[in-house]
Parts: structure tokens; sequence; C-alpha cells
């Protein structure tokens, strides 16, 4: 009976304090800060490219440099890309072990955050066909979707992982830092189109 006493107390406790790896990496505060960056970097969005004329959405400061309506196209195309990921991401097996190897949060939000130029990916150039506030609309109608998504998940996004062939695979919370810090990326290229001295008054 002292035997049967002392395992009816470890099937209790197993059942009512489960194994700490068993709980989710990625917290509710890691979901709530994500959903008020993807909220402050799309207003933000908004507040830098409302009341727009068309030739301001159209200015270019070169040839070679994108306008702003180009540039919010490239954001709206990378929403749908990020999303992609995100999707393939949170539907592969689960591996929190490939914590232990990743790099930190902060190895990531430094590199979106740098002001070095970056090369954009073809799949993510813009075409230049979206017209003025138009593009907005675009990033918008996507950037709703992701903010649905990321509300309700129930996906631990600390324990699923993309790219797990390198040597330093990223969790899908470090996808969600390259999604909003890549909008902060360009806001600054926004800033700097409209400071620009030929830029249409």
């Amino acid at each position: 009976m002292k035997h049967l006493n002392h395992y009816c107390l470890l099937v209790f406790t197993l059942l009512t304090f489960p194994c700490s790896a068993q709980e989710k990496r990625w917290t509710e505060t890691d979901r709530q800060f994500t959903i008020d960056q993807f909220n402050r970097t799309r207003d933000e969005l908004v507040n830098e490219t409302k009341n727009l004329a068309p030739e301001q959405w159209a200015f270019h400061e070169s040839a070679e440099r994108w306008s702003i309506g180009e540039i919010v196209e490239h954001l709206a195309l990378w929403e749908i890309i990020w999303a992609r990921e995100i999707s393939i991401g949170s539907r592969n097996k689960p591996q929190p072990e490939l914590n232990e190897s990743a790099k930190p949060d902060s190895y990531y939000l430094d590199f979106i955050m740098e002001t070095n130029p970056h090369v954009a990916a073809d799949i993510a150039i813009p075409t230049g066909f979206i017209k003025g506030n138009d593009n907005l609309k675009f990033f918008l109608s996507r950037r709703e979707q992701n903010l649905s998504f990321l509300k309700k998940t129930e996906v631990d996004m600390r324990a699923h992982f993309e790219l797990t062939a390198t040597s330093n695979p990223r969790n899908m919370h470090q996808v969600y830092i390259y999604q909003w810090g890549h909008v902060d990326r360009h806001l600054r290229q926004i800033r700097k189109v409209k400071a620009h001295p030929n830029f249409p008054k």
C-alpha cells in the first residue's frame, strides 16, 4: 500500500506539474511584444505616407533609387514572404533543442537594424506597377492578415525553426524580429527620400 501511495503521488505530480521541457518557450510576453512591434511599424508607415501626392509617391532620388511607392510595395511583398516562412516553419516538427545552438535575439535585431545597405532578394524587387496609395493598401492588407495569425496561433514560435541545415538556425520568433525590423529599416529610407532637396512639395 505504501508503494501504491507513492506511485499515485508521482502520477498526480506529473499530471499537475508538466515537465518543463513541455512548457512553451514562446511566452505571452513574447507574443504581445511582437504584436506591439507589428502595430507600431504599421502605424509609423501610415504616418510617413499619409497625404502624399502622386508625384511624391513616384519621386526618385536618382535613377537607381526606389520611390516611396516602390519601397512600400517591397514591404508588402515581404509580408507575403514572411507569412510563407512562418507558415512552413510553424508546421515543421518542433525542435526546441536547436535553441542551444541558435544565436540570441539581439543578433537578428542588430542585423536588421544596421545602417549598411542590404541587397533585395529578386522575389522582393518592386515592380513599380502599383500606383501611389495603392501600395500602402497592399501592405496593410497583408500586415492585417499576419497580425490576425499572430494573435490567435498556439504554435510555440521558439520551438519551431527554419534553416535547420545551418549551424545557427533561427526560430520563428526571430523571423518575426526580421519582419517588423525590416519595416523600421525602410522607414529610415522613406524619411531620407522625403528629406531630399528635390522632393516635391
